[in-house]
């Protein structure tokens, strides 16, 4: 293994270990003594890696833009353009754009052959069905999610029967055609999924259900997954 992939697989090594690592387990995942992995670890710090702690504590990457650019493999390019055209093709303006912009990031900071990669990616998005239209703001339908802000929104069900609805939005979902919102239904005092396209309009109430969005998403999609939803919830 020459230096540079050794490096490469160490900073991997970082990112994937939950901190602290300790060295014995970095010197484990990259193969080396631990004599090496303390000089990798220098080697990386020179290079602009900020890497919290020493020998006999643990270590930690809190940040590493200032390293050279980023390193994937072959796979990991192609899946990249997957999912980033993917969401060309199915987001919203915002996120298709933002997708796109990605794309290019990118290409702009890897390595000249991998860039080339990127750019002729053998996979590609075709036939993808665009989720029907919406009327609301889903940027700002994405913000109140990630500020754990309760809405409440007007809604339409299947046979157009309106209803009010006060939720705590939790995630966005694709299912095979529709983009749903994930939620806690202060109505109905369970999960629903909402589509998009039959929200009216939305405001924020003014409270905040934080810190409990990411345990309450883990428990809703482990409730859609025990029972698999037939439709958005009414």
């Amino acid at each position: 293994m020459t230096r540079s992939t050794r490096l490469m697989t160490l900073m991997q090594a970082l990112r994937n270990h939950r901190p602290p690592v300790t060295a014995q387990q970095l010197a484990d995942d990259t193969g080396v003594s631990l004599r090496t992995l303390y000089r990798d670890i220098e080697s990386l710090r020179g290079m602009g890696a900020i890497i919290d702690g020493t020998a006999g504590y643990g270590y930690a990457l809190t940040e590493d833009a200032a390293l050279p650019p980023m390193m994937f493999d072959d796979e990991e390019i192609e899946a990249l353009v997957l999912g980033l055209r993917e969401v060309q093709a199915i987001g919203d303006a915002a996120l298709a754009g933002a997708a796109g912009a990605a794309l290019k990031k990118l290409q702009a900071r890897l390595p000249a052959a991998q860039a080339h990669r990127l750019e002729h990616a053998v996979l590609a998005v075709a036939g993808y069905r665009k989720a029907p239209p919406t009327t609301v703001d889903l940027r700002a339908l994405r913000q109140a999610t990630w500020d754990e802000a309760t809405i409440s929104m007007a809604y339409s069900d299947a046979n157009g029967t309106p209803s009010a609805r006060e939720v705590d939005p939790l995630g966005i979902i694709r299912f095979e055609r529709n983009h749903a919102l994930i939620a806690w239904c202060h109505l109905r005092d369970d999960y629903r999924a909402f589509r998009l396209d039959r929200i009216q309009s939305f405001t924020r109430t003014g409270t905040s259900f934080r810190p409990r969005r990411i345990p309450m998403l883990r428990d809703a999609l482990a409730h859609m997954s025990a029972h698999p939803p037939q439709g958005p919830a009414t």
